[in-house]
């Protein structure tokens, strides 16, 4: 070989190895720059994930504060302080069940997104409820932000629909009337056991028209536009009517509270503790009051940046604060706006915010719910669950954890921020401690609502964190018991017990 042909020969394979020293520079830059984003992806999602951490921390002394405030908004409420975010409002119900009450009652119990149409043949205190049925309604969204008319003319004519399924094992008597309790989950001015105004609407229901009407009225007029015969002998809030339904099984039931689209609680109060009560003090000494607990509100309620995001675009800012902490309606919300945050800042599902994740409300509770009980070792039902819903088609194992983590810090927040709003309740009643001659008497609140029902991690960190409020000894007199469909047989037993037939 010549000695140029040598020359050139070397100087290529020189060129070619620098070339490869090159590229090997270049690779191991864009990989060390790959390695530094991704841990300055990391480190962004930590701070996140700590800054909500803090945020959505409920130590036990908050709650015995929050609790303390609950006690003091319900004493101001019973003196009607026109300031009281909580109006304690007056039922009417001053006499619940005892099991005498017999004979075929209907129930409408209209609370949220469902209604429920409910009968029930009573048969006194040896057979109590002898046969049930019921069916639920879905109301179209278009309905919850239309015109009164329309809502009650939908509700009427499901009723109506229902009345005519009557099989043989109901029994009218001849000549009676079919008779109603109006289970109506929303603020009312109760005037009478059968009627009362329209306050305000809440759980997401922004209808014209109603506000300062006569609900029983509205529906009365439309059951009649349906020719439908039907008189509603009582209208009662969903907490009163399953403080009445858990009180028919269980004669230790003090206290009524819902958990599912929205929250409220009832509780029977000794009537000579309620200041703004003008009339003769009831026969019974007591009276049921309808707290509207969803409208409370406290400076020592922790309220995060998400928190006060919701509640600014809402259909009802400033009010049902307490209610957009702790309810079905909100919690999956909020959640939702926790991981836009960590999508933005810390491209938590890529490069690029997925479209969906925008969307208001595109996360539902129960969703929620089904992804924060994935036991899968990869969660990989949770990784369904977002690709169904946000339309993420592969999340990395890291952002599935972030989620479900998200999922226990908003859910264990609300579930203790209302464990301290029923150790209030148990508070005001002076239920908090063993008594003093330390009888063994129970104390039930009975519950109702889907969040507690079928979210068992909410459900249970609510009872844990109610008993380490009460103390194990004070706890172990205090019994809180699911009232399923209380409201609605509730109802029914209400209009039982304040028939125009009754002797």
């Amino acid at each position: 070989m010549a000695k140029g042909a040598v020359v050139g020969t070397a100087v290529v394979v020189c060129a070619a190895s620098a070339a490869a020293v090159g590229l090997a520079v270049v690779v191991s830059r864009r990989r060390r720059r790959r390695r530094e984003a991704e841990d300055e992806r990391k480190r962004k999602a930590a701070a996140v994930v700590e800054e909500v951490e803090q945020a959505f921390s409920t130590p036990t002394a908050l709650l015995r504060g929050i609790a303390d405030a609950m006690v003091e908004e319900m004493q101001r409420g019973l003196r009607a302080d026109p300031h009281a975010p909580l109006k304690m409002l007056i039922s009417y119900v001053d006499n619940l069940p005892t099991g005498d009450e017999h004979g075929l009652f209907y129930a409408l119990d209209l609370g949220g997104t469902n209604f429920r149409v409910i009968r029930v043949q009573l048969g006194g205190r040896e057979k109590r409820v002898v046969k049930q049925q019921y069916e639920e309604v879905s109301i179209p969204p278009h309905l919850m932000v239309g015109t009164s008319t329309e809502l009650f003319d939908f509700i009427a004519a499901e009723l109506e629909k229902f009345v005519g399924t009557e099989g043989e094992d109901f029994h009218l008597p001849d000549g009676r009337q079919r008779e109603l309790g109006f289970t109506f989950s929303f603020p009312v001015h109760q005037t009478s056991i059968s009627s009362g105004t329209l306050i305000k609407w809440t759980k997401g229901f922004s209808i014209n028209g109603t506000v300062g009407e006569d609900v029983v009225a509205e529906l009365s007029r439309a059951m009649e536009r349906q020719g439908l015969d039907m008189k509603v002998t009582a209208l009662v809030n969903d907490t009163v009517g399953t403080l009445a339904g858990g009180r028919y099984v269980d004669n230790d039931v003090a206290a009524a509270v819902i958990l599912g689209t929205g929250t409220n609680a009832a509780y029977v109060e000794h009537a000579s503790m309620i200041p703004k009560w003008n009339g003769r003090l009831p026969k019974s000494g007591n009276m049921v009051i309808n707290m509207e607990w969803g409208n409370f509100r406290s400076d020592k309620l922790p309220r995060s940046e998400y928190d006060k995001a919701l509640d600014f675009e809402s259909l009802n800012p400033g009010e049902q604060i307490y209610e957009k902490m702790i309810s079905g309606m909100y919690l999956g919300e909020i959640v939702r706006r926790i991981l836009l945050k960590l999508a933005h800042d810390a491209s938590l599902f890529g490069d690029v915010v997925p479209p969906k994740l925008e969307q208001l409300f595109i996360l539902r509770t129960p969703d929620m719910s089904a992804m924060h009980h994935d036991t899968s070792h990869d969660l990989k039902h949770l990784g369904a669950k977002l690709k169904d819903i946000l339309g993420v088609p592969d999340t990395s194992l890291e952002a599935r954890y972030i989620t479900l983590h998200v999922c226990d810090l908003v859910a264990e927040r609300g579930a203790r921020l209302a464990a301290a709003g029923i150790y209030g309740i148990l508070k005001k009643l002076g239920k908090d401690k063993l008594p003093n001659d330390f009888s063994q008497q129970r104390t039930v609140v009975a519950m109702d609502g889907g969040l507690y029902e079928h979210y068992k991690k909410f459900s249970s960190c609510l009872e844990a964190t109610l008993t380490d409020l009460l103390g194990e000894e004070a706890a172990s007199s205090v019994v809180v018991k699911l009232a399923n469909d209380g409201s609605g047989i509730g109802a029914a037993l209400l209009a039982a017990s304040h028939s125009q037939y009754a002797a």
